[in-house]
């Protein structure tokens, strides 16, 4: 299973809303060949860490490509330039974010492009949430932890709530 992690805070001058955006950008994905198998509702989450900048739009879908990672990974970076993203500082504010967390199980270690799966996944409830409506058996394939053991760790400021 490859799982990618969508989302976006920002408005698209194209697009719309960022909800919009994010169904705009499945249809791009689609575009360049990747078969969405499942995708999960969308969520509203606050921005982590804390900070002013607007809530974001976020969901998991789960993809079939015979794409390795990193070719993916290349492929997820071209939509999101294609909608606006500009990369400046970490956390910022994005029209389009879109973060592979698996690809079929892979584990790479630290100095590997791209890291898998995603380091940052299982501190995420913005992404845990929506994941665990797109494969709620999901382990997290480098520690073998499942959802429900991550999901109880998440902090308790990160709110996130299906929209």
């Amino acid at each position: 299973m490859i799982l990618v992690a969508l989302g976006a805070n920002l408005p698209s001058p194209e697009h719309g809303s960022p909800r919009e955006t994010l169904e705009a950008a499945l249809a791009a994905l689609a575009e360049r060949g990747l078969r969405i198998a499942a995708r999960s509702p969308w969520y509203a989450s606050a921005p982590v860490p804390p900070s002013g900048q607007p809530w974001f739009v976020n969901g998991v879908v789960a993809l079939e490509s015979p794409l390795p990672p990193g070719a993916l990974l290349e492929q997820l970076h071209a939509v999101e330039e294609r909608f606006g993203r500009v990369r400046s500082v970490a956390n910022a504010a994005r029209v389009l974010d879109l973060d592979l967390i698996d690809h079929e199980g892979a584990v790479s270690g630290e100095d590997d492009w791209p890291r898998l799966p995603h380091p940052r996944l299982g501190e995420r409830a913005f992404v845990l949430l929506p994941l665990a409506d797109v494969a709620p058996a999901w382990r997290h394939p480098a520690t073998g932890a499942s959802l429900a053991d991550l999901m109880v760790a998440i902090p308790p400021d990160q709110l996130c709530r299906p929209l």
